[in-house]
């Protein structure tokens, strides 16, 4: 396992990802083969020092992607692996829904909102004082700023698996699929969901950095 860098993570997030790095055993086993596979990708990158970027696709882009690229930095920063840049988008675009941006300030993110247009805005997420915060907002998987060659390319919910059998410009794509917590929403269990599915996506982005 690599060693953790000092990146200066916001009190309330610090906690929060030392919960997470004590859960590799929750993780099952073909779920680790799959991580596994993100791991060998970045670190073959890392290898012939070239950029790593990785792009999380689910259909409207308004959930599990978002959560995904945003822990998938945090990861990488605190496992040191350099030149990481995270990215996500859909088949379509919606807007970054406002239960991921609550979730995100629960466990210790500060989330500001940067613009308000067309619906769709854009976020500015900090996780620590010195980091370059992430700009968040739906957008299809090959807008900009997303790349559209020498990425890869994670589809992390069934629909966007099966609408996009192929990724063109990516090096792999590679299917992580999370449950969407959607279904929640409007329930008493709304909050406790989302925050479940940020965690899991949270240890799983920790686990695959911490092989690379």
């Amino acid at each position: 396992m690599s060693e953790l860098h000092a990146i200066g993570l916001f009190p309330t997030l610090g906690v929060f990802v030392q919960q997470c790095q004590t859960e590799a055993d929750q993780i099952p086993g073909d779920r680790k083969d799959e991580l596994k596979g993100l791991a060998a990708y970045i670190r073959e990158q890392v290898q012939e020092s070239e950029p790593v970027q990785l792009t999380f696709i689910c259909t409207h882009n308004s959930r599990r992607s978002h959560l995904a690229q945003i822990w998938a930095k945090v990861a990488a920063d605190l496992f040191g692996v350099q030149r990481v840049r995270t990215f996500s988008g859909g088949t379509e675009a919606t807007a970054m829904n406002p239960r991921v941006v609550d979730s995100l300030k629960r466990t210790g993110f500060q989330v500001v909102v940067k613009s308000e247009e067309d619906q769709n805005p854009i976020y500015s997420v900090r996780y620590a004082e010195h980091a370059e915060p992430l700009q968040c907002f739906s957008k299809v998987y090959n807008q900009s700023p997303n790349p559209t060659a020498r990425f890869a390319a994670v589809m992390t919910c069934s629909s966007a698996d099966q609408a996009c059998p192929f990724v063109p410009g990516c090096d792999l794509r590679l299917p992580i699929r999370y449950e969407d917590p959607k279904v929640s929403d409007g329930t008493s269990q709304e909050a406790e969901i989302y925050d479940e599915r940020s965690q899991q996506i949270a240890r799983e982005m920790l686990y695959a950095m911490s092989l690379v």
